[in-house]
């Protein structure tokens, strides 16, 4: 194994060890990012949980909910991520009959030296997972699908909008 720092990875040190990167001499600049995400289920189990008949009650509300609460707890799941004080999170989540099943989005803000992106693939994928929790009972195949981070602003990196990289 060689002590060489590894190309671009921001979390590997020159030992090849897992680190906290230091963000002290970064400025806190305004910062944030958008993930999305989906769950594909049957037509008949959309259709419970868009009338809010689901056995276990409201999985949309409760989804965005632990969507929103999972951004806020990220550094204590993902072991590197630095703990935020986040000045907004958001949790969307739209039925789509095409799919069938629904889309989730966050979107997450920070005023801070680090990034949120994490931030948002959590809510996203917390969200995500709470959908599946709630309908579960009725259908075990639902699919958690297609979650990814669409944008990012902010940062020494600048702006990434999925698609244009």
């Amino acid at each position: 194994m060689t002590n060489a720092p590894k190309a671009g990875l921001t979390h590997i040190d020159a030992r090849g060890e897992a680190r906290m990167v230091d963000v002290s001499d970064k400025p806190a600049t305004e910062r944030l990012a958008v993930a999305e995400g989906c769950v594909v289920m049957s037509k008949d189990t959309l259709d419970l949980v868009v009338s809010g008949q689901a056995k276990k009650g409201d999985v949309l509300g409760t989804a965005r909910i632990a969507g929103i609460m999972a951004a806020k707890r990220t550094s204590e799941l993902i072991p590197l991520c630095h703990p935020l004080a986040l000045s907004k999170v958001t949790v969307d989540i739209e039925p789509d009959a095409a799919l069938p099943g629904c889309r989730v989005t966050a979107t997450v803000k920070v005023t801070g030296p680090t990034g949120v992106e994490m931030e948002a693939l959590t809510a996203v994928s917390v969200a995500c997972l709470t959908i599946y929790d709630m309908i579960k009972a009725v259908e075990r195949g639902a699919r958690i699908d297609a979650i990814r981070l669409i944008e990012k602003q902010g940062g020494k990196s600048g702006h990434y909008k999925s698609g244009q990289d």
